[in-house]
């Protein structure tokens, strides 16, 4: 274990939870018959609707464009009419415009065909990633495009595929690599030719050894003189699927505070997003469906499915078959990073990659009590932080004199909350201080 890479500094060993889904394969859940598409699913402007009400929409047709600054355009996951415009329910922002469809039932979906990648031009293969509105499906949804057109002052050498998934209970990650780990890794080369470079490397935790065997004969097959693909296994710890401390274990470099992957050379996808980059480029399918974990003892089926994006926590609820009695908690995302909610009218976006349905015995109560100085939130963040001070001065009143604490290099790994034992919110406390602070 000790030979396995990983990053030096921090992180937390929370239990895996990942029994309940890890063998069950990817299931297509069953269209429901309306689906609510946000418009605002990537970092940079939401999208303007190119659709009125009563329009009829092809699966895969535009929907939705940004004219100007960051953004992907938006496309219909399934054959139908727009309802209507409203807001939606929204796991961050409470609610959100979106776009209603309903779903014409009857219609066949669409059939995609291979066309020869090898031939187009970087720029042409970038248009088509673009035009399919992909997004890193695996953290905040930054728009693939532009990550993949690093600035020419900052060569990039290396691209990292992550499939460390080290977040508690989902395995959406783990079983794409098991059961499409052929378009992973088409779709690594297709990133590879993009940026001009020879060497993708794939960071798999080593608690999942069945994808670590599969990726490894993919990237054998695939691999040529002109391009390698390696995968490399991983010390099991959070928050190994990081972007900084990802590329530290792999690489050894350090990117400086508020500095971009590219400033040392790396690009960073998911391995989500490299197979959705394969579908974009090499069968022209736009973004519009997603593989995710419901997972939980509070769901009466946990599962990993295939969902059109917009479906809503409703509807997986019904299609699994209801909640336990046990319920107790929601959460959208996982346990560490993600959110609670509070309804089931909340529809799925690109980037969600799980829903958690958790029982009493699955999570913490306890009231937090005051900072009693035993500094293990200092051990145990990544980032070399200090939470607890954060905490302190927004409970005083101060969130504007955070930064010298380093509040905006935090990623809300929550590793501190999770390691604390007065129980503090402290994740909770950073995101006020950064709302409130100027940076």
């Amino acid at each position: 274990m000790s030979s396995l890479l990983t990053f030096p500094k921090g992180g937390v060993h929370p239990p895996a939870s990942k029994g309940l889904t890890a063998n069950l394969a990817i299931e297509v859940m069953p269209v429901p018959d309306e689906l609510e598409i946000i418009l605002g699913q990537h970092i940079g402007a939401p999208c303007t609707p190119t659709v009125t009400p009563k329009d009829a929409v092809l699966e895969g047709g535009l929907i939705g464009e940004v004219t100007k600054g960051l953004g992907v355009p938006l496309h219909a996951p399934v054959t139908g009419t727009i309802k209507g415009f409203g807001m939606s329910g929204h796991p961050m922002r409470v609610s959100a415009p979106s776009i209603t469809i309903q779903t014409d039932t009857e219609a066949l979906p669409v059939q995609y065909s291979r066309c020869d990648w090898q031939k187009l031009s970087k720029e042409e293969l970038l248009a088509k990633v673009h035009a399919a509105g992909v997004i890193g499906i695996g953290g905040a949804g930054f728009p693939s495009h532009v990550k993949l057109s690093p600035p020419p002052d900052n060569p990039v050498d290396t691209l990292i595929l992550n499939g460390a998934e080290c977040e508690p209970y989902i395995t959406a990650d783990h079983r794409q690599m098991l059961e499409r780990a052929q378009e992973i890794v088409e779709g690594a080369l297709v990133i590879l030719k993009i940026l001009g470079i020879k060497k993708c490397f794939i960071g798999i935790e080593n608690n999942k050894p069945d994808a670590i065997k599969t990726m490894t004969e993919a990237a054998a097959a695939a691999s040529t003189p002109e391009h390698t693909v390696v995968v490399q296994p991983l010390q099991v710890k959070y928050p190994q699927g990081s972007e900084k401390q990802l590329i530290q274990a792999i690489t050894g470099r350090k990117v400086p505070g508020f500095a971009l992957p590219s400033a040392v050379g790396v690009v960073v996808h998911n391995v989500s997003t490299a197979r959705a980059i394969y579908d974009a480029v090499v069968l022209s399918k736009p973004l519009y469906e997603k593989v995710m974990t419901i997972s939980g003892k509070g769901i009466k089926r946990p599962a990993n499915l295939l969902v059109k994006v917009g479906t809503k926590v409703s509807d997986i609820v019904e299609y699994l078959g209801g909640v336990t009695p046990e319920l107790a908690k929601i959460v959208m995302g996982g346990p560490m990073m993600g959110f609670a909610v509070s309804s089931l009218d909340i529809p799925v976006t690109k980037t969600t990659s799980s829903v958690l349905f958790l029982a009493e015995d699955e999570i913490d109560t306890t009231p937090h009590s005051q900072c009693i100085r035993c500094g293990w939130c200092l051990n145990a963040c990544p980032m070399g932080l200090e939470p607890k001070e954060i905490a302190l001065y927004v409970e005083a009143g101060r969130p504007q004199d955070t930064g010298q604490f380093g509040v905006f290099e935090c990623f809300e790994c929550g590793c501190c909350a999770y390691v604390c034992p007065a129980k503090r919110p402290l994740v909770q406390f950073i995101r006020l201080a950064k709302m409130k602070a100027k940076r």
